[in-house]
C-alpha cells in the first residue's frame, strides 16, 4: 500500500492506504477524526462534507490519491475552540435534533458564506438543499446560517 501525506486542518498527516480509499475512511479510521460522518456513501446526502481548497466537497467519493497537494479542512479544523460563528449560531437556534448531519451542514454553510457573505433567505435555501437532514430541521438550519452571516459581516 502506498504512503500518503495530506495537509489536513493545517497539519501534514501521513498514513498508508490504497489509492482508491475514500478520504472519509482515512479521516475516520486512520486519523480518528470522527466529526465527518458516513451517510449514504454516494455523495448525495452531505453528511461527509469537508473543504478542499475552500470548496465544500463530499469526502465519501474523494480518493486519497487525488488529494496530495490540496488543503483539506474538516469540522475539527473549522475552529480550534468550536466557536466558529456557524457553530455558535447552531447552538443559538438549537438547530440539530439528532445532530448526525450537522458537521456536513456546517461545512457546506461555511464554504457558502465565504463566497456569499450576505445571502438572502432563498440563496441560503438553495445553497443548503444538497445536505439532507433526516430530522427535517431545515428551517432552524437556514435560520442559523442567516444568523451566522450577520455575525460574520
Amino acid at each position: 500500500m502506498p504512503n500518503y501525506t495530506l495537509k489536513i486542518n493545517g497539519k501534514s498527516v501521513s498514513f498508508t492506504a490504497d489509492a482508491d480509499t475514500p478520504l472519509l475512511w482515512v479521516l475516520r479510521d486512520e486519523l480518528n477524526m470522527v466529526g465527518t460522518k458516513f451517510g449514504c456513501g454516494i455523495a448525495q446526502c452531505g453528511a461527509c462534507t469537508v473543504h478542499v481548497d475552500g470548496a465544500a466537497v463530499r469526502s465519501c467519493q474523494l480518493q486519497v490519491s487525488m488529494l496530495e497537494n490540496e488543503e483539506i479542512t474538516t469540522i475539527e479544523g473549522l475552529s480550534s475552540e468550536g466557536n466558529h460563528p456557524l457553530q455558535e449560531a447552531w447552538k443559538e437556534v438549537d438547530a440539530p435534533q439528532c445532530g448526525y448531519c450537522q458537521a456536513g451542514q456546517i461545512m457546506t454553510a461555511a464554504a457558502f458564506l465565504k463566497e456569499n457573505p450576505n445571502p438572502t433567505e432563498e440563496e441560503i435555501r438553495v445553497a443548503m438543499q444538497g445536505n439532507l437532514c433526516r430530522c427535517a430541521s431545515y428551517n432552524r438550519i437556514e435560520k442559523a446560517v442567516a444568523i451566522a452571516a450577520d455575525k460574520m459581516s
